[in-house]
């Protein structure tokens, strides 16, 4: 039996107390254990790939979204190419499981296209390797278009190398390192167009997942991560603020939605489910480096990818950097005074561009080893006790081994307690569901972990 607690409250010691029945009948995997093949992705990721991926989408002068297509040299159509032609080539020496492909639509004139322009997306995909798994699916996203001071200005140029080479970057190198190995779950890692316009990339891919029903149990977008100082010239390598959104601000509320307030499960959405795991995955395998949860949608007067996502109901995060230099983004390259203000190379970070990346990875890995969500979670409310009955689907996975059950205090973020209870589908608890929250998690036999399902009161 394991016990996470802090500190040896009481209702650690009534698990203590009643719980030696779990750990006799139930042997556990070794659960949330570091494993070789992710420290070994880790350690692939190259700064120097990363910083040459930047500057070469630096090189192509602007990456607007309504600029030149033609040349093989300058704009958003060789930057396009480009990126296609080096997933493909990683694809190709990884064995030919990366799947390149363009999606692309032709979006109509609006407040930011002049004129009807072709948006298109690069989408590498890594398809699955467990039949049970391989429909589920996490996308990794950065947006390879750039912007200067005049969103409408297609002509001059926008160098984007932090917003957003730096997120690119970080997917094409995540996804020419992920493609050697295997998981059971399939990855998409997707460089999308029109961020700067409007979010019309990832809005149209999300819009085509939603009518194909595809199964995206977690979307990521790495969206300025370039630079680990501030704008007084402050560092801060430590740590990636995660925005992670908790009830959406939607003119009509589901019923799901509204039980989870009226149980007070604000916290428990799921955005917030996958930003835990990122939290804990992410910190596990990056020693020293901080996930910063912030539990909003996103800064305040900006956007992200992961948006169009958490709009049609998929749970979806943003990485940025911990404080924003707002001279280095969506500015003319020029000089005032003695500063250097434009959105240039000089100004990123490789080293921390590579942290981030490793976040990503680490998280990306242990979702897709990992067994999916437990379905169906529901909590007993049929009678009044001070213990808790928990039920839930069972996974389809082959390898799965059973499940595990965690708990936090109503005012803790993280949670603070686990009990591996088996191969069953429900569990008594000796612990009042008045007074904590649970969650329900899928174990392999590897000991990898799912994302934790919030239980639905039911009677």
């Amino acid at each position: 039996m394991r016990i996470n607690f802090p500190q040896k409250t009481l209702v650690a010691l009534l698990l203590a107390a009643t719980g030696a029945a779990y750990a006799a009948d139930y042997k556990a995997p070794e659960i949330g254990a570091r494993r070789a093949q992710i420290d070994d992705i880790l350690r692939e990721i190259s700064p120097q790939r990363i910083q040459a991926t930047i500057d070469k989408l630096v090189s192509f002068g602007t990456r607007h979204t309504m600029s030149e297509t033609v040349s093989e040299t300058r704009g958003i159509g060789a930057a396009r190419r480009w990126i296609k032609s080096e997933l493909e080539r990683c694809g190709a020496a990884a064995g030919g499981r990366l799947q390149v492909a363009l999606d692309s639509h032709l979006h109509p004139i609006d407040r930011r296209l002049s004129r009807p322009t072709e948006i298109v997306n690069v989408v590498a995909t890594l398809p699955g390797t467990q039949a049970e798994s391989r429909d589920r699916m996490y996308v990794v996203s950065g947006h390879y278009d750039s912007r200067n001071s005049d969103d409408a200005d297609a002509i001059n140029d926008s160098p984007g190398a932090n917003d957003d080479a730096s997120g690119t970057a970080a997917v094409m190198e995540l996804a020419c390192v992920m493609a050697r190995h295997q998981f059971d779950a399939t990855l998409v890692f997707m460089t999308v167009a029109a961020e700067e316009q409007g979010l019309y990339g990832s809005a149209h891919y999300a819009e085509q997942a939603k009518q194909k029903q595809l199964n995206i149990a977690g979307m990521f977008t790495n969206d300025i991560i370039g630079s680990s100082y501030n704008e007084e010239g402050k560092r801060d390598n430590s740590q990636v603020r995660l925005f992670a959104e908790g009830i959406p601000a939607t003119k009509e509320m589901s019923e799901k939605m509204r039980t989870l307030i009226a149980t007070g499960g604000e916290n428990d959405s799921l955005p917030r489910q996958l930003a835990r795991h990122v939290k804990e995955a992410g910190e596990r395998y990056v020693k020293g480096f901080k996930v910063n949860i912030v539990n909003r949608r996103d800064r305040y007067l900006r956007g992200g990818d992961h948006a169009p996502f958490l709009d049609r109901g998929f749970a979806a995060l943003r990485f940025t950097e911990p404080a924003e230099d707002f001279n280095h983004q969506h500015q003319n390259v020029r000089t005032e005074g003695n500063k250097k203000i434009g959105d240039l190379p000089e100004f990123i970070d490789p080293d921390y561009i590579a942290q981030v990346a490793r976040v990503n990875a680490a998280s990306l890995a242990t979702l897709a080893l990992a067994p999916a969500a437990p379905q169906e979670a529901k909590i007993r409310t049929a009678k009044l006790d001070n213990h808790t009955e928990l039920t839930w689907q069972a996974n389809a996975e082959p390898d799965l081994a059973g499940y595990r059950i965690v708990w936090r205090d109503t005012t803790a973020a993280q949670w603070q307690g686990s009990q591996y209870v088996g191969n069953v589908t429900s569990v008594s608890m000796p612990l009042s569901k008045d007074n904590v929250f649970f969650g329900v998690q899928a174990v392999d036999k590897d000991g990898n972990i799912s994302v934790a399902s919030y239980p639905m009161p039911a009677r």
